[in-house]
């Protein structure tokens, strides 16, 4: 059985407590191979199929931060996943965060990082320093690493064509921390054949540089491209349950409810709530996985199992119904 979302079911949990924990793809010496005959091999390539045709020419929007940027071989991973679903079909988006590596260039300037609710203190001084990190050195490398891996990307900040039309955080004064007011679907629609890397620093009418949260920009721009899926990558496994398991399939009626109950708490219920405005503004699904899992991408978007949470519109009972390609 499937859900509307090209799940397979049976081998995925729905609401709390029955899903198998991630696999962690374990670290391979080079020299090392496992043994699997040629038709595991047909297999593995079979059960991606259904996938490949329900997400063929759909939109991807990935926003890739964690562990996951700062891990060699996880970031290889990562930009052989993103290369992979570009040649089979499908269009991914990529928006980074780099909180860590922003932290270290303050501190070499002699800047200590100051945080208020999780948010990051802008002032004029760590403005530039958060642009020239986060579009002047780490759009550039994930740019680079995707097109050695045949990506055929291309980096992109939010005051590239205004892609992104910025405003002033209205909720506290955190200096030139600011949230989404706009963005413009079209200059996506013009990069049509390349992976947009997209760095969360925009503008606002007047130029004023703003420091955006990435979850933030990649949910507002999976809203204004229709994205068929939004998938936020983090370090933990997922959403969890009251008791600790791991949550595979969630509604996002349920979601909204293990928020208020405090079940879901602390760094996650951000992660949730950007997901449910997603879902609100019409992106069709949206996943929060363990990015410190090789390939998590691709083992979420192409296998029945994932490695992290889906979140759907529908309750669980009208999505078990569904079929692949429905």
């Amino acid at each position: 059985m499937t859900n509307g979302a090209g799940r397979l079911l049976p081998l995925r949990s729905t609401l709390v407590g029955r899903g198998r924990p991630p696999r962690v793809v374990p670290t391979r010496s080079p020299g090392h191979k496992t043994s699997v005959t040629p038709v595991e091999k047909a297999d593995v390539l079979l059960e991606a199929l259904p996938y490949i045709r329900r997400f063929a020419g759909k939109l991807l929007v990935i926003k890739y931060g964690g562990h996951a940027m700062e891990d060699d071989e996880l970031k290889d991973s990562f930009a052989q996943d993103v290369a992979l679903l570009k040649y089979v079909g499908m269009n991914p988006v990529v928006v980074h965060g780099g909180g860590p590596q922003i932290d270290t260039a303050l501190q070499k300037a002699g800047i200590e990082p100051r945080f208020v609710r999780g948010l990051r203190v802008t002032d004029a001084a760590t403005m530039d320093i958060v642009e020239m990190v986060l579009v002047g050195k780490i759009n550039q490398e994930i740019v680079a690493l995707l097109n050695r891996h045949g990506g055929n990307a291309v980096g992109l900040s939010g005051k590239d064509g205004e892609l992104v039309v910025a405003r002033k955080l209205r909720s506290g004064d955190l200096g030139q921390v600011g949230e989404v007011a706009g963005v413009n679907a079209r200059v996506i629609d013009a990069l049509a054949g390349f992976i947009p890397v997209i760095a969360p620093v925009a503008a606002d009418p007047d130029g004023v540089t703003y420091n955006i949260n990435a979850d933030v920009v990649a949910g507002k721009v999976a809203e204004a491209l229709r994205a068929e899926k939004l998938i936020l990558l983090t370090d933990v496994e997922g959403v969890k349950s009251r008791d600790g398991a791991l949550i595979d399939t969630l509604p996002a009626d349920v979601a909204a409810d293990m928020i208020r109950d405090g079940t879901i708490a602390g760094g996650m219920i951000p992660k949730v709530e950007c997901c449910l405005e997603a879902i609100r503004g019409g992106v069709r699904q949206a996943h929060v996985i363990d990015g410190r899992v090789r390939h998590a991408v691709l083992l979420e978007v192409l296998t029945s199992r994932g490695v992290g949470t889906e979140i759907l519109p529908r309750t669980a009972r009208r999505t078990r119904s569904r079929a692949v390609g429905a």
